[in-house]
């Protein structure tokens, strides 16, 4: 299986359950791992034959800045399902982290993996 990754990315979004969290939008930030194939890609040369991860990006950062979430575990799904429906990965796997949330606690987040039923 092939990994395309966005590691570190950040991302802003109204998050939180709390009012003072819900003032303004936050910084998150996600590590993202998709599955596809390589090999046409890999035989053409060609980015139309891949899965275009400065695109994931843009559109993924474009759309959680229009978007307002209570749990990072509905923020998670959310990508996992935007990544998996608008690109027909075979599988994502994303890491929400939340940081300097806590006190004493460097970050906080989630990680999921889904599959792609449709393929």
């Amino acid at each position: 299986m092939d990994t395309i990754f966005l590691h570190g990315m950040t991302a802003q979004t109204l998050i939180g359950l709390y009012q003072w969290e819900r003032q303004q939008q936050q910084t998150l930030l996600l590590d993202v791992d998709i599955g596809t194939d390589f090999q046409q890609a890999a035989q053409s040369d060609n980015i139309d034959d891949t899965i275009h991860y400065a695109r994931v990006a843009d559109d993924l950062r474009e759309a959680l800045a229009e978007q307002e979430f209570l749990l990072l575990e509905a923020l998670a799904e959310y990508v996992a399902q935007f990544i998996l429906n608008r690109y027909g990965a075979l599988w994502v796997r994303v890491k929400v982290v939340k940081p300097g949330i806590l006190a004493g606690i460097k970050e906080v987040g989630v990680q999921i993996e889904r599959r792609n039923t449709q393929v």
